[in-house]
């Protein structure tokens, strides 16, 4: 019975790191044979032979899969990951939106023990005068790793005990344990919301959507613990608005809740050579006056919000990261706490949301002149907003992250870009995520190369310009080749029908823009900086708009005339305007 126990515990063969010594060379199934439990996992206690567990703690328990720079891939806890960020070369996690909750909540953490001396990153008195912040900064950088003893101060010391514990029967992590009381039906009866409404991706209901695998809510599959860990993230900064499971406080049943703080956005991170460099630089400087200065508390920090008061102020920088959450969760573990078989999902405020600039979205305006944040699309490359995060806020319709600002001049030939995105509606609708990472881009920013950065900016131009003509081209050419009565010489008038676009117009853009950014990537090159980057474009349309029509052409004249019209239109673009 133990070794089978043991075995279902340790199942996957990835290696995982030792919580006392910092090993990363112990199998987790080291003791399928019969062999000696490796050092890297410790036991709670044993009870009529089976293996028993007290919880399941993100300090030391490995959770959050990362690559090493010796390009090993293992999972670590909390702990190991800031004692060995100098070590690790990325983060691994393969659901993006938790990635994106999970950098802010590390990028909290990472203000809290990154340290010189007495200093903090922090400090509230330091981060007031910016130049003694960024210095700081620099000194903190220069260490080129996290003090052990900070670390360990923080973890045991700084935060209440069980704070980190996943199923803490007093403050689990991240989740209110009020929801075992409070969601309940009109008998009492406990009415959790179902595993499947916990992992992203499942389909809940009858109209969910299967993005990953087939689960039903009569058949839920619990998910183990270490990845309910992840979805956990994932609901509170991306989960939907709308109905949900209610939740009463008084003598109503409330069963609605407002969009998490990063429904349908996309996030970007400065991302350096470890993953020390990273974190340092995710941690984002003081800059709305408006913030409050009460004391920062994270929620795993402070005590249990009361869901029907006014909010507290928005504090920084661990409310503006940690602090903003509209659902409350709680997770039903299993008997021996290595999986989650049941959770509740409600809402924790009805309150309206403080407004607060998000350090790592980009902004645009809008038609009314305000500023919001760019939302996710899954058809969209990151290169397509690459000028967005080079150019300074004076210069266009768009503000970069305040991430990207006042980075260290001598990292930024070594630093790209990561994005995490969520495509989804502002209420129940998920489409996809994803995940993308720039080359070394950020030697390019408008302050620190101005030439090259108005380069992107007038290529990232010129691609939309022509990718907006092959659309019109491409939908025109479709109605004259099936409309017979179109007059299909080339100055005539086309009328086009919103609701009946064609093929060609869908199948053009599909092949256009991987030629674009290919191209997009030659005229990044130092020597052609200089050059107009309009005809590579075209050139990639023009050849997008032969593949999407076919080979029809040849034997079909009116197609061919089709054909003709359109590729004129994309050729009008290399045409000097008169005047």
């Amino acid at each position: 019975m133990y070794h089978q126990k043991v075995l279902y515990w340790l199942r996957s063969k990835e290696r995982a790191p030792c919580v006392s010594g910092g090993c990363f060379n112990a199998k987790r199934d080291a003791v399928v044979s019969g062999g000696a439990l490796p050092c890297c996992f410790a036991l709670t206690m044993f009870e009529g032979g089976c293996l028993m567990s007290g919880g399941f703690d993100l300090r030391d328990e490995p959770w959050i899969p990362v690559r090493l720079l010796t390009g090993e891939s293992v999972r670590i806890g909390l702990r190991q990951l800031f004692k060995q960020a100098h070590e690790i070369d990325d983060l691994e996690l393969p659901v993006p939106p938790a990635a994106a909750g999970l950098m802010r909540i590390l990028a909290a953490i990472t203000a809290r023990v990154a340290t010189d001396g007495d200093e903090r990153l922090d400090d509230l008195d330091v981060a007031e005068n910016v130049d003694d912040w960024l210095d700081l900064r620099q000194r903190v950088l220069r260490a080129d790793r996290f003090d052990p003893e900070a670390v360990d101060r923080y973890f045991d010391k700084d935060v209440p005990s069980g704070r980190f514990d996943l199923f803490d029967a007093d403050r689990p992590f991240l989740q209110d344990p009020r929801l075992r009381t409070e969601c309940v039906d009109a008998k009492g009866a406990p009415n959790p919301s179902g595993v499947n409404k916990l992992v992203m991706g499942r389909p809940t209901g009858i109209n969910g959507a299967v993005l990953f695998g087939h689960f039903t809510d009569t058949a839920p599959v619990p998910v183990p613990a270490a990845e309910a860990a992840w979805h956990l993230i994932a609901q509170l900064y991306f989960g939907p608005s709308g109905q949900c499971t209610p939740r009463r406080i008084t003598e109503d049943r409330t069963g609605s809740s407002d969009a998490a703080p990063l429904r349908k956005s996309v996030s970007y991170f400065p991302w350096g050579q470890d993953l020390f460099t990273s974190l340092i630089l995710a941690v984002p400087r003081l800059r709305d006056e408006e913030l409050g200065e009460d004391e920062d508390v994270c929620p795993w920090e402070g005590e249990l919000p009361d869901p029907l008061k006014p909010l507290s102020p928005v504090t920084w920088p661990g409310g503006v990261l940690t602090g903003r959450f509209r659902h409350a969760v709680l997770l039903v573990p299993s008997p021996d706490g290595r999986q989650v078989t049941d959770a509740y999902i409600t809402w924790a405020t009805h309150e309206q949301a403080h407004v607060v600039r998000d350090p790592y979205q980009i902004l645009e305006r809008r038609k009314d002149g305000s500023f919001q944040p760019r939302e996710a699309d899954g058809a969209r490359a990151l290169w397509r907003d690459l000028d967005a995060l080079l150019l300074k806020d004076d210069r266009q319709d768009t503000q970069r992250p305040p991430a990207l600002g006042a980075l260290p001049k001598t990292l930024l030939p070594t630093l790209r870009v990561r994005a995490y995105g969520f495509d989804q509606d502002g209420q129940q609708k998920d489409s996809v995520w994803f995940a993308s990472t720039t080359p070394r881009v950020l030697s390019w920013l408008e302050e620190n190369d101005e030439e090259m950065a108005h380069h992107i900016q007038r290529c990232h131009g010129s691609a939309e310009d022509v990718s907006n003509r092959l659309d019109f081209a491409a939908r025109v050419a479709w109605k004259v080749a099936t409309d017979s009565h179109v007059d299909p010489s080339p100055k005539a008038k086309v009328k086009l029908d919103a609701r009946k676009p064609g093929p060609w117009a869908s199948a053009a853009l599909t092949r256009y823009w991987p030629k674009a950014e290919t191209e997009f990537w030659q005229l990044t090159k130092p020597e052609r900086r200089t050059e107009h980057p309009l005809e590579p474009f075209v050139h990639a349309a023009l050849s997008a708009l032969d593949e999407a029509i076919g080979p029809s052409s040849r034997a079909d004249i009116r197609v061919a005339r089709a054909r003709h019209r359109a590729r004129s239109m994309l050729h009008a673009l290399l045409t000097p305007k008169a005047g």
